[in-house]
């Protein structure tokens, strides 16, 4: 089976966080996702979330926290996803890779069809944000 590390940010800005909707013509055409994109060989994960998100939304974030790496194997892949939450800093997000893009607040995200292997990030988001606006 065919092996990906794809490296992913949870981006939050004013208590939403950023989700993309795939081209259709992509595998998984359609569903939403958290931005990012494949590692290169000998790039470290927070240069290629940081480039990644300069090449398909020309955006700047600032990495906060390195979340715990998820293994999902779909029919012909095994995806190693490796989260990232952030904070939004500069550019105002364009889907240059992307069908669509917005902000979503975390308690929406389940209106939204995402591949099943984003499941325990978005209970995770749910519970961060929360608490960040239980604490503001």
């Amino acid at each position: 089976m065919k092996e990906i590390d794809v490296v992913i940010g949870l981006i939050c800005r004013d208590g939403k966080v950023l989700i993309c909707r795939r081209r259709q013509e992509d595998p998984l055409g359609g569903y939403w996702e958290f931005p990012g994109g494949k590692q290169e060989p000998g790039e470290l994960r927070e240069q290629c979330l940081v480039r990644e998100l300069t090449e398909e939304l020309a955006i700047q974030v600032r990495v906060i926290q390195p979340l715990e790496s998820i293994t999902y194997d779909y029919a012909t892949v095994r995806v190693h996803l490796h989260p990232f939450f952030c904070e939004h800093t500069n550019g105002e997000p364009q889907p240059l890779a992307s069908q669509r893009l917005t902000w979503a607040a975390a308690r929406d995200l389940r209106d939204y069809r995402f591949p099943p292997a984003n499941d325990s990030l978005i209970r995770w988001l749910k519970t961060r944000l929360a608490s960040e606006a239980s604490n503001q």
